[in-house]
Protein backbone atom coordinates (compact mmCIF):
# COMPACT_ATOMS: atom_id res chain seq x y z
CA UNK A 1 0.00 0.00 0.00
CA UNK A 2 2.77 2.24 0.79
CA UNK A 3 4.23 1.74 -2.67
CA UNK A 4 1.28 2.31 -4.45
CA UNK A 5 0.93 5.93 -2.60
CA UNK A 6 4.61 6.62 -3.28
CA UNK A 7 4.18 5.96 -6.98
CA UNK A 8 1.16 8.21 -6.84
CA UNK A 9 3.26 11.30 -5.37
CA UNK A 10 6.32 10.87 -7.49
CA UNK A 11 3.70 10.28 -10.74
CA UNK A 12 1.91 13.78 -8.93
CA UNK A 13 5.13 15.41 -8.94
CA UNK A 14 6.85 14.61 -11.97
CA UNK A 15 3.89 15.19 -13.92
CA UNK A 16 2.64 17.52 -16.40
CA UNK A 17 0.12 20.57 -14.72
CA UNK A 18 -1.97 18.71 -17.32
CA UNK A 19 -1.71 15.35 -14.98
CA UNK A 20 -1.77 17.19 -12.20
CA UNK A 21 -5.07 18.76 -12.90
CA UNK A 22 -6.61 15.08 -14.14
CA UNK A 23 -4.79 13.67 -10.43
CA UNK A 24 -6.52 16.03 -8.42
CA UNK A 25 -10.13 15.94 -10.63
CA UNK A 26 -9.95 12.14 -10.35
CA UNK A 27 -8.59 11.98 -6.42
CA UNK A 28 -11.58 14.49 -5.33
CA UNK A 29 -13.79 12.35 -6.96
CA UNK A 30 -12.93 9.32 -5.33
CA UNK A 31 -12.81 11.04 -2.04
CA UNK A 32 -16.55 12.14 -2.49
CA UNK A 33 -17.48 8.64 -3.70
CA UNK A 34 -16.00 7.30 -0.61
CA UNK A 35 -18.02 9.95 1.89
CA UNK A 36 -21.49 8.90 0.00
CA UNK A 37 -20.86 5.76 0.93
CA UNK A 38 -20.47 6.54 4.51
CA UNK A 39 -23.48 9.08 4.04
CA UNK A 40 -25.62 6.42 3.25
CA UNK A 41 -24.19 3.89 5.84
CA UNK A 42 -24.34 6.09 8.60
CA UNK A 43 -27.45 8.56 7.09
CA UNK A 44 -25.81 11.74 7.48
CA UNK A 45 -26.77 14.67 5.16
CA UNK A 46 -23.82 14.52 2.30
CA UNK A 47 -25.88 16.34 0.11
CA UNK A 48 -25.78 19.44 2.40
CA UNK A 49 -21.97 19.37 2.27
CA UNK A 50 -21.42 19.26 -1.55
CA UNK A 51 -24.20 22.01 -2.52
CA UNK A 52 -22.12 23.83 -0.32
CA UNK A 53 -19.15 23.40 -2.57
CA UNK A 54 -21.35 23.29 -5.91
CA UNK A 55 -22.18 26.54 -7.64
CA UNK A 56 -25.46 28.21 -6.72
CA UNK A 57 -27.44 30.76 -8.98
CA UNK A 58 -29.20 32.36 -6.46
CA UNK A 59 -26.90 35.52 -5.36
CA UNK A 60 -28.34 34.83 -1.53
CA UNK A 61 -26.80 31.93 -1.42
CA UNK A 62 -23.43 32.52 -3.32
CA UNK A 63 -22.69 35.52 -0.85
CA UNK A 64 -22.37 33.13 1.83
CA UNK A 65 -20.35 30.66 0.00
CA UNK A 66 -17.88 32.54 -2.51
CA UNK A 67 -15.49 29.47 -2.10
CA UNK A 68 -18.00 27.58 -4.71
CA UNK A 69 -16.79 29.46 -8.04
CA UNK A 70 -13.25 27.91 -7.77
CA UNK A 71 -14.84 24.45 -5.89
CA UNK A 72 -17.23 23.77 -8.52
CA UNK A 73 -14.89 22.95 -11.31
CA UNK A 74 -12.87 20.38 -9.53
CA UNK A 75 -16.00 18.32 -8.33
CA UNK A 76 -18.06 16.04 -10.72
CA UNK A 77 -22.31 14.44 -10.77
CA UNK A 78 -21.34 11.09 -11.81
CA UNK A 79 -17.89 9.10 -13.37
CA UNK A 80 -19.18 9.46 -17.05
CA UNK A 81 -19.07 13.34 -16.60
CA UNK A 82 -15.35 13.19 -14.47
CA UNK A 83 -14.03 10.95 -17.80
CA UNK A 84 -15.73 13.05 -20.62
CA UNK A 85 -14.07 16.13 -18.86
CA UNK A 86 -10.68 14.04 -18.11
CA UNK A 87 -10.64 12.94 -21.60
CA UNK A 88 -10.46 16.39 -22.67
CA UNK A 89 -8.58 17.67 -20.49
CA UNK A 90 -6.17 15.42 -21.77
CA UNK A 91 -6.26 15.96 -24.95
CA UNK A 92 -6.57 20.00 -25.05
CA UNK A 93 -4.00 20.23 -22.40
CA UNK A 94 -0.91 18.10 -23.92
CA UNK A 95 -1.69 20.13 -26.85
CA UNK A 96 -1.90 23.67 -25.35
CA UNK A 97 1.34 23.03 -23.43
CA UNK A 98 3.61 22.08 -26.77
CA UNK A 99 2.73 25.85 -27.69
CA UNK A 100 2.05 27.25 -24.52
CA UNK A 101 3.65 27.80 -20.79
CA UNK A 102 2.38 25.72 -17.96
CA UNK A 103 0.85 28.82 -15.56
CA UNK A 104 -1.12 29.75 -19.00
CA UNK A 105 -2.68 26.99 -18.82
CA UNK A 106 -3.87 26.86 -15.52
CA UNK A 107 -4.97 30.37 -15.62
CA UNK A 108 -7.29 29.06 -18.33
CA UNK A 109 -8.55 26.48 -16.11
CA UNK A 110 -8.80 28.77 -13.65
CA UNK A 111 -10.27 32.04 -15.21
CA UNK A 112 -12.55 29.87 -17.71
CA UNK A 113 -14.34 28.01 -14.92
CA UNK A 114 -14.78 31.12 -13.26
CA UNK A 115 -16.44 32.90 -16.14
CA UNK A 116 -18.30 29.82 -17.32
CA UNK A 117 -19.42 30.26 -13.74
CA UNK A 118 -20.39 33.97 -14.30
CA UNK A 119 -22.41 33.51 -17.29
CA UNK A 120 -24.02 30.35 -15.54
CA UNK A 121 -25.29 33.07 -12.69
CA UNK A 122 -26.55 36.23 -15.21
CA UNK A 123 -28.44 33.75 -17.26
CA UNK A 124 -30.20 32.08 -14.75
CA UNK A 125 -31.05 35.01 -12.86
CA UNK A 126 -31.81 37.05 -16.12
CA UNK A 127 -32.95 35.09 -18.95
CA UNK A 128 -37.25 34.45 -18.72
CA UNK A 129 -36.55 30.55 -19.46
CA UNK A 130 -34.60 30.06 -16.37
CA UNK A 131 -36.02 32.42 -13.74
CA UNK A 132 -37.97 29.40 -12.00
CA UNK A 133 -35.03 27.64 -11.54
CA UNK A 134 -32.71 29.79 -10.41
CA UNK A 135 -33.54 29.76 -7.00
CA UNK A 136 -32.12 26.11 -6.59
CA UNK A 137 -29.98 25.64 -9.49
CA UNK A 138 -26.87 24.87 -9.20
CA UNK A 139 -23.59 24.52 -11.54
CA UNK A 140 -20.33 21.69 -11.01
CA UNK A 141 -17.89 20.27 -13.17
CA UNK A 142 -14.58 21.00 -14.78
CA UNK A 143 -16.33 21.73 -18.40
CA UNK A 144 -16.28 25.15 -18.59
CA UNK A 145 -12.65 25.04 -17.52
CA UNK A 146 -11.94 22.26 -20.04
CA UNK A 147 -13.72 24.07 -22.84
CA UNK A 148 -11.49 27.31 -21.90
CA UNK A 149 -8.41 25.56 -22.60
CA UNK A 150 -9.63 23.27 -25.97
CA UNK A 151 -10.98 26.38 -27.03
CA UNK A 152 -7.89 28.48 -26.51
CA UNK A 153 -5.42 26.22 -28.23
CA UNK A 154 -7.64 26.09 -30.94
CA UNK A 155 -7.91 29.81 -31.63
CA UNK A 156 -4.24 29.82 -31.47
CA UNK A 157 -3.02 27.42 -33.79
CA UNK A 158 -6.86 26.79 -35.09
CA UNK A 159 -4.89 24.30 -38.45
CA UNK A 160 -3.71 21.56 -36.28
CA UNK A 161 -4.42 18.51 -37.68
CA UNK A 162 -5.98 15.52 -35.37
CA UNK A 163 -6.55 12.18 -36.62
CA UNK A 164 -10.34 10.74 -35.95
CA UNK A 165 -10.22 6.81 -36.45
CA UNK A 166 -12.34 5.96 -39.96
CA UNK A 167 -12.30 9.66 -40.66
CA UNK A 168 -8.83 11.12 -40.67
CA UNK A 169 -7.67 14.43 -40.48
CA UNK A 170 -9.80 17.35 -39.12
CA UNK A 171 -8.50 20.66 -38.20
CA UNK A 172 -9.03 21.52 -34.66
CA UNK A 173 -10.85 24.53 -35.40
CA UNK A 174 -13.26 22.94 -36.64
CA UNK A 175 -13.76 20.62 -34.07
CA UNK A 176 -13.57 23.50 -31.44
CA UNK A 177 -16.56 25.31 -33.80
CA UNK A 178 -18.17 21.54 -33.66
CA UNK A 179 -18.42 21.51 -29.46
CA UNK A 180 -19.71 24.91 -29.25
CA UNK A 181 -22.70 24.33 -31.58
CA UNK A 182 -22.97 21.28 -29.76
CA UNK A 183 -23.27 23.01 -26.43
CA UNK A 184 -25.66 25.96 -28.25
CA UNK A 185 -28.55 23.39 -29.48
CA UNK A 186 -28.07 21.69 -26.63
CA UNK A 187 -29.53 24.19 -24.12
CA UNK A 188 -33.40 23.36 -24.44
CA UNK A 189 -32.81 19.81 -24.05
CA UNK A 190 -31.66 19.55 -20.42
CA UNK A 191 -28.67 20.74 -18.07
CA UNK A 192 -29.00 24.57 -19.78
CA UNK A 193 -27.18 25.52 -16.95
CA UNK A 194 -23.76 23.38 -17.65
CA UNK A 195 -24.01 23.97 -21.36
CA UNK A 196 -24.19 27.97 -20.53
CA UNK A 197 -21.22 27.29 -18.24
CA UNK A 198 -19.52 25.51 -21.35
CA UNK A 199 -20.09 28.60 -23.39
CA UNK A 200 -18.96 30.74 -20.90
CA UNK A 201 -15.55 28.89 -20.77
CA UNK A 202 -15.34 28.31 -24.37
CA UNK A 203 -15.37 32.50 -24.45
CA UNK A 204 -12.86 32.77 -22.49
CA UNK A 205 -10.30 30.58 -23.87
CA UNK A 206 -11.01 32.35 -27.06
CA UNK A 207 -10.68 35.83 -25.51
CA UNK A 208 -7.70 34.59 -23.48
CA UNK A 209 -5.64 33.88 -26.92
CA UNK A 210 -6.39 36.88 -28.52
CA UNK A 211 -5.46 39.03 -25.81
CA UNK A 212 -2.09 36.91 -25.52
CA UNK A 213 -1.84 38.08 -29.57
CA UNK A 214 -1.96 41.59 -29.03
CA UNK A 215 0.58 41.28 -26.11
CA UNK A 216 -1.79 41.69 -23.13
CA UNK A 217 -1.46 38.53 -20.81
CA UNK A 218 -4.55 37.93 -18.47
CA UNK A 219 -2.96 35.62 -16.21
CA UNK A 220 0.30 38.20 -15.53
CA UNK A 221 -2.20 39.73 -12.63
CA UNK A 222 -4.04 36.44 -10.63
CA UNK A 223 -2.74 37.78 -7.35
CA UNK A 224 -0.72 35.67 -5.21
CA UNK A 225 -3.49 32.98 -4.76
CA UNK A 226 -2.32 31.77 -8.76
CA UNK A 227 1.44 31.96 -7.49
CA UNK A 228 0.80 28.99 -4.85
CA UNK A 229 -1.13 27.15 -7.17
CA UNK A 230 1.62 27.75 -9.41
CA UNK A 231 4.17 26.48 -6.50
CA UNK A 232 1.91 23.51 -5.59
CA UNK A 233 1.89 22.56 -9.41
CA UNK A 234 5.44 23.00 -10.07
CA UNK A 235 7.23 19.85 -11.68
CA UNK A 236 10.77 19.31 -10.30
CA UNK A 237 12.98 17.75 -13.20
CA UNK A 238 16.48 16.87 -12.94
CA UNK A 239 19.00 19.25 -15.37
CA UNK A 240 18.99 17.28 -18.81
CA UNK A 241 20.12 18.33 -22.13
CA UNK A 242 17.34 18.62 -24.70
CA UNK A 243 16.57 19.36 -28.13
CA UNK A 244 14.18 21.37 -29.27
CA UNK A 245 13.13 23.49 -32.36
CA UNK A 246 13.92 26.97 -33.04
CA UNK A 247 10.85 29.32 -32.35
CA UNK A 248 8.99 31.68 -34.38
CA UNK A 249 9.26 35.16 -33.89
CA UNK A 250 5.70 35.21 -32.79
CA UNK A 251 6.71 32.01 -30.38
CA UNK A 252 9.31 34.11 -28.96
CA UNK A 253 7.37 37.19 -28.14
CA UNK A 254 3.86 35.71 -26.91
CA UNK A 255 6.20 33.53 -24.33
CA UNK A 256 8.71 36.59 -23.70
CA UNK A 257 4.83 38.65 -22.94
CA UNK A 258 4.22 35.80 -20.77
CA UNK A 259 6.88 36.48 -18.61
CA UNK A 260 7.00 39.80 -18.19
Amino acid sequence: MDSILNNLKQEFKQGTITNKLIYINVGIFLLFSILGVFSYLFQFDFQAILNKLYLPANPSILIKQPWSFLSYMFLHSGFLHLLFNMVWLHFGGKLFLQYLNPKQLLSAYILGGFFGGILFIIAYNYVPAFELLAAQASAVGASASVLAIVIAIATYTPNYPVQFPFIGFIKLKYIAIFMVLLDILSIPKGNAGGHIAHLGGALFGYLYIKQLQTGNNLNINLSNFLERLINIFKTKSKLKKVHKRAKSDYEFNAEKSAKQ
